[in-house]
């Protein structure tokens, strides 16, 4: 198993340089660099300083060309695409990711302050979907055929059906505009400072409520019937028939038996909690008014804010590949007869 892991591990280098290398590429590629964009607003605020002089008065929005290789200087265009990987790479080694060129500051310091709205929802999003998905996929299994699974699937199925989108501005409408029951968005109250703990406990979980839902529908049906599609199939094997016909309860034979067994499809998705950390969803950050990572990769892709982007890659990635690994190491901790050569 270790030799096995060092392999992986190694084998994450070129899979982090190939992610890095084509975002890289492809950013630069774009139309619309950082340089356009700041040559851009120098031209609006000069005609919009020309018009205001005067309706007759036409000002020279044009920039001279010690400005451009200024600028192209500034950002570090004034080198070869190749070079500046290189450089990047090399700042990255060093744990430098380098300035936003919107908002001015440190990468790091950017995407830290974006990163609590969606590492909280990531993360309960992810334990509260295996919290109830698990139980009730092994309910539906146990149950299978009855009337609660039949309720059950239709009920997923429903939901399943919904996109969050639409779901969303459903309980905008009704629970927060006409009922008035929850806050229509953001991450927390206006006198958040001032509450006690447990107040700001409340208050947090009572504007988490409706986006945790939408971040929640997607994975909710499929990992509820993944659970009970390998539990099924557990429970026909031969060591279920045989702990049954040894005479131990049912009780034992479901959960100490087949579930550990069933449990190893749904140990893929475990590594994945690491994801959780740069988990966002556009629509639902925009949705509910959350500034998160979601939010930021968005604007920074609009606004060709490069440092930023690679930033996000850089992280997000090696947290994939390292969920990866996880999970690996998951699927040995449930059933020890698997052995990773």
């Amino acid at each position: 198993m270790f030799v096995y892991l060092i392999r992986r591990i190694l084998l994450m280098i070129p899979t982090f340089l190939g992610i890095t290398v084509m975002t890289f590429i492809l950013i630069n590629l774009a139309p619309g660099s950082p340089v356009e964009q700041k040559l851009q607003a120098i031209r609006f605020g000069s005609a919009a300083g020309s018009g205001s002089s005067g309706a007759n008065t036409r000002g020279d929005t044009s920039v001279n060309q010690e400005i451009i290789d200024a600028l192209k200087k500034q950002y570090g265009f004034d080198k070869p695409l190749h070079i500046r990987y290189f450089i990047w790479l090399k700042n990255i080694s060093k744990l430098d990711f380098g300035e936003s060129f919107t908002y001015q500051e440190p990468v790091i310091d950017v995407i830290a302050s974006k990163l609590p709205v969606s590492l909280s929802f990531g993360l309960a999003s992810l334990i509260m979907t295996y919290l109830v998905c698990i139980p009730l996929g092994v309910r539906k299994a146990v149950k299978v055929g009855t009337g609660f699974d039949r309720i059950s699937g239709f009920i997923l199925n429903f939901t399943y059906a919904i996109p969050p989108l639409i779901l969303g501005i459903f309980m905008i409408v009704m629970l927060s505009g006409k009922l008035n029951l929850f806050p229509i968005g953001g991450f927390q109250s206006d006198d958040y400072d001032t509450l006690s703990l447990s107040g700001r406990f409340f208050d947090r979980a009572h504007h988490f409520v409706l986006p945790l839902v939408c971040y929640m529908i997607g994975g909710f049906t499929e990992l509820s019937i993944l659970m009970k599609n390998s539990m099924l199939d557990i429970v026909k094997s031969d060591f279920i028939r045989t702990a049954r016909a040894k005479g131990l309860p049912e009780r034992v034979v479901v959960f100490k038996h087949a579930l550990r067994n069933a449990l190893i499809p749904i140990a893929t998705g475990l590594g994945g909690f690491l994801g959780s950390f740069l988990a966002g969803s556009l629509i639902i950050e925009q949705m509910f008014n959350l500034d998160g990572i979601g939010l930021l990769g968005y604007q920074s892709v609009l606004a060709r804010d490069y440092n930023v982007i690679m930033g996000l890659t850089f992280i997000s990635s090696l947290l994939l590949m390292a969920g990866r690994v996880l999970s690996d190491l998951i699927y040995v901790l449930i059933d020890p007869r698997i052995d990773f050569k």
